[in-house]
């Protein structure tokens, strides 16, 4: 059995899916300092063949903060903008009708914070793809482990869920060592993604980009294959 614990980001790339879809259960750590620059708030689109990148407007963000605690600033301009980006974007891109239901779900259900909103972003896809797996919030269901180092944290998480193996982002690979875990019964793994491509109306491919992007122009049959690209390390 294997466990996750990331924060919430909003409408992150596939490779944030293939991690929730490779274990079966996710945290959203949601308790942890928000950061700057990141993809809590923000992701890109393809637009005009290019990466556009677009941000959630948010009150007073500050890296002192908790993700939980930073609230996102209601701009209907930003709103209204963000949905006329996305029609110019993908209007005739085959799943946009589909798509943008996910979208107006995720907007349209009550929330405060990035933390809710990206999370509910995170949720509306699963539940699109049919993706199979238990979901947790760390400042709810893991708080006791709150006072703890970040390794020290995972751990505890992990021995807490009755996991038997932590997965984490390839990118963990310079932070965290497998023999620190299994010191305490928990196997670490890493999650390296494929190579992924698909077709995007005719222009050269765009990677990294959202998964709106990926869920625009790819049946749920096609990205069931797509998050099956990866290997545990």
């Amino acid at each position: 059995m294997k466990i996750a614990v990331m924060q919430p980001y909003f409408f992150p790339y596939i490779g944030y899916f293939q991690l929730i879809n490779a274990v079966d259960e996710f945290v959203f750590y949601d308790d942890v300092n928000f950061m700057k620059k990141s993809y809590i708030n923000r992701n890109s689109m393809l637009l005009n063949q290019k990466a556009f990148q677009f941000t959630v407007p948010l009150k007073d963000a500050s890296q002192n903060k908790l993700i939980k605690d930073v609230e996102v600033f209601k701009d209907q301009k930003w709103f209204n903008g963000f949905f006329k980006t996305l029609e110019h974007a993908y209007k005739s891109a085959p799943f946009y009708k589909e798509v943008l239901q996910i979208v107006n779900n995720v907007f349209n259900h009550d929330y405060n914070t990035i933390s809710e909103l990206s999370i509910k972003s995170v949720l509306e896809v699963c539940n699109y793809l049919n993706i199979n797996c238990k979901f947790s919030i760390s400042s709810k269901d893991y708080s006791s482990s709150k006072s703890f180092n970040k390794t020290e944290r995972l751990i505890s998480i992990a021995k807490q869920s009755g996991k038997q193996t932590y997965v984490n982002t390839i990118g963990g690979q310079s932070l965290y060592n497998k023999s620190e875990f299994k010191a305490h019964d928990i196997d670490l793994a890493f999650i390296e993604t494929q190579a992924i491509e698909y077709k995007q109306f005719s222009n050269d491919f765009v990677p990294f980009l959202s998964i709106l992007d990926v869920l625009m122009f790819n049946s749920k049959a096609s990205i069931k294959d797509l998050l099956g690209k990866y290997s545990l390390v």
